[in-house]
């Protein structure tokens, strides 16, 4: 492979092992996936660095090692299972480098996540599923499924806003509360606790919990411990926005 060739193929890594992080996958993950790739593209001496922040891959001499910053993260696995195909077709020979790369950019292009009204929907039924799992009576699912529903755009809006998730998520357990605390007041609801419980479950960060779990076994201290402390921050901000709601 030529120079150019060499360059693309680290570009291609870089621009994989980003997505997937982006999208929230695992970290040993994303630095498996980079160097199996490069390993189809003669780079055989690779090694690669991943926090939840940034990357550090080094192709090894004479190429320098390159660092490139992670500033958004969400949740988006059909994202992580795009560039995955991608990287196996690469692997297998079923793509060659620039078709790989030009996929990889058409994906980081592509809005691959269902629509925002559909995903607040989604929310709003999960909350009134959750109610009914954690034995809350029937007649408290509407207030459920508004008190989600709400609560998820706020988050979305507020963060879309002031670029600071956990005071987004601080905003949205607060509404939550004060819907639920409405709706009981007014005799809409019935079971305050069981309302929130399950208008909050959608805001829970489930995956970044099990992703840290998962770093952490697999010896990644340092991303494991970060998303650990994410998820702590973002339990501490729903828990602090819901007990306002109590302490008035």
């Amino acid at each position: 492979m030529s120079v150019v060739d060499k360059e693309l193929a680290i570009e291609c890594c870089l621009l994989a092992g980003r997505l997937m992080m982006e999208a929230g996958a695992e970290t040993y993950r994303v630095e498996d996936t980079m160097e199996r790739m490069a390993e189809t593209q003669q780079l055989p001496s690779t090694q690669s660095f991943v926090t939840p922040t940034g990357i550090i891959f080094t192709p090894g001499n004479p190429y320098h090692t390159k660092l490139i910053r992670i500033k958004n993260r969400s949740t988006d696995l059909e994202k992580v299972a795009l560039v995955n195909d991608v990287s196996r077709k690469l692997s297998s020979g079923e793509y060659t480098l620039e078709q790989a790369y030009a996929k990889l950019r058409e994906i980081e292009r592509g809005y691959v996540t269902f629509p925002l009204w559909l995903q607040i929907i989604a929310a709003a039924i999960a909350s009134g599923c959750f109610l009914v799992l954690y034995e809350g009576v029937w007649g408290d699912v509407p207030a459920s499924i508004v008190a989600g529903g709400v609560g998820y755009s706020i988050v979305i809006v507020i963060q879309e806003l002031t670029k600071v998730k956990f005071f987004a998520e601080f905003i949205a357990a607060l509404f939550i509360g004060l819907i639920g605390y409405f709706a009981v007041q007014t005799g809409l609801g019935t079971e305050l606790d069981k309302i929130i419980i399950g208008s909050v479950m959608p805001l829970v960060p489930g995956l970044l919990i099990t992703n840290a779990v998962r770093d952490l076994m697999a010896g990644h201290f340092v991303s494991g411990l970060s998303k650990g402390a994410e998820a702590f921050l973002t339990a501490f901000a729903i828990g602090a926005g819901v007990a306002l709601v109590f302490s008035f």
